[in-house]
């Protein structure tokens, strides 16, 4: 294999090992991808940090490990994710759960919720809908630059499917129960599909749990397509144990008049790589995106986001914060892409990030890169420590050290809490960041999921 590292050889070697298995359970129309998604993948293979999207997050430290296999459940293995029900207080929601990114077997696999709404597996989806898959499935997912999306489409058969109509509103969130459970050190792949049409309104929550102190590495994709006028808010929620590695691609497309928002809430976890992209394409789309990282030990996070501003009159936010303790360390890496035709857009940036010790690293990387005249663009970055000033006005006032600290830290945090809308999920977020800055929230503790 000349010119293949030894890692991106190892990858190569899984798929053919297994794409036999994987394209046995596949629809034909996802097993029609895969070949050119591995070749692909092989010219790009692992991304390393000579690749400025990943020079600060070394991915070898999980992708350089041999993994047992590509991990196929049994029946047994769903009972137990079946298990796992929301323990979010009030919070009124349709629920999947999902095993190692595999859809359950033992309940039905595609659902219809009210309105014509479609939930459930992406795989028995292309079996039900074919021209509803064809017309979506690989259109959104244009990072062409990085191998591990190509490595998702060559190998990943099961996943999330969502299907709103047009100018339908789906008064409940759908709420994604994403477990990795194994007695073997595991990874996994999953691709999900949403499909909010012209005119819909629609909210997903997805909760990502490991259950076993294994070595877990996941490699995620996500398409999301948001017609003219529709609604579309994603919620993700990652506390996962230091063993983890979760990689994510999420492809946000948008039609003309849409609305989005995306956010990351990182409370735990290994090593976490969000990498967001959201299409601007048509004129007065908006879209929202933002992210809160806590982390402490070795953890490390990294947020990647583009923002493609293809026509007039669009606008964009991106706010992302982090609180680092400890020897963690962060990445912030966002861009704004405001092309010729894109007159009138508004496109902000700020990445605050709060450093706890001297030992703890922050990189952002803010990007402007604008070829219209007539726009308003800004961005900005800061890594500090927490304001002394601040500090001695609370510990006049009667206010102990180390709650004045944590005072200042979820204040510092709740900017981005609240632009979560389901009420019921914003507070219990404000719990669980309250635990986590305390250091009472260890591996999956108390989480939004109720893990055993």
């Amino acid at each position: 294999m000349n010119g293949v590292s030894e890692v991106t050889g190892r990858y190569l070697k899984l798929y053919r090992d297994n794409i036999d298995k994987i394209s046995s359970i596949s629809s034909p129309y996802l097993n029609s991808f895969r070949s050119a998604a591995f070749d692909r993948f092989g010219e790009l293979g692992i991304p390393t940090r000579k690749s400025e999207a990943y020079k600060y997050t070394n991915l070898n430290l999980f992708f350089d490990h041999d993994y047992t296999g590509y991990f196929l459940p049994v029946d047994s293995d769903f009972k137990k994710a079946e298990d796992f029900r929301c323990d979010v207080a009030d919070l009124d929601a349709h629920g999947l759960v999902l095993l190692n990114g595999f859809y359950p077997t033992l309940s039905d696999k595609l659902r219809q919720l009210p309105s014509g709404v479609w939930v459930g597996s992406l795989n028995e989806a292309a079996l039900r809908f074919p021209e509803l898959i064809m017309k979506h499935y690989g259109k959104y997912a244009h990072s062409d630059a990085d191998g591990l999306v190509h490595l998702n489409t060559a190998m990943a058969f099961d996943g999330v499917f969502v299907y709103v109509p047009e100018g339908v509103r789906l008064n409940k969130p759908v709420q994604v129960v994403d477990l990795v459970q194994s007695e073997e050190d595991t990874f996994n792949q999953h691709r999900n599909l949403i499909i909010v049409e012209k005119g819909a309104e629609f909210s997903i929550i997805v909760c990502d749990h490991t259950l076993a102190p294994k070595k877990f590495l996941t490699n995620a994709v996500t398409e999301v397509y948001v017609g003219e006028n529709a609604h579309f808010d994603l919620i993700r929620v990652q506390n996962e144990h230091n063993a983890a590695c979760k990689v994510t691609h999420t492809f946000i497309h948008q039609e003309r008049n849409s609305v989005t928002s995306s956010i990351n809430m990182t409370l735990h976890g290994g090593l976490i790589r969000n990498s967001t992209y959201h299409y601007l394409g048509g004129e007065g789309a908006e879209t929202s995106s933002c992210g809160l990282y806590l982390t402490d030990k070795w953890q490390h996070v990294d947020n990647f986001v583009n923002v493609d501003h293809a026509f007039p009159n669009c606008t964009s936010n991106q706010l992302f914060k982090g609180v680092l303790d400890d020897m963690s360390t962060g990445t912030f890496n966002g861009r704004i892409l405001v092309r010729p035709d894109a007159q009138k857009t508004l496109a902000y940036q700020k990445n605050n990030n709060i450093l706890l010790t001297d030992d703890a690293k922050m990189d952002t990387k803010p990007q402007l890169e604008i070829y219209a005249d007539d726009v308003k663009c800004s961005h900005g970055a800061t890594v500090g420590q927490l304001d002394e000033n601040a500090m001695f006005y609370l510990q006049s006032r009667g206010i102990d050290k180390r709650e004045a600290r944590f005072m200042l830290m979820f204040g510092f945090a709740h900017e981005v809490i609240q632009n979560i809308r389901i009420e019921p999920l914003r507070e219990r977020m404000d719990n669980l960041v309250m635990q986590r800055l305390r250091g009472e929230l260890s591996r999956c503790a108390s989480c939004v999921v109720k893990c055993g």
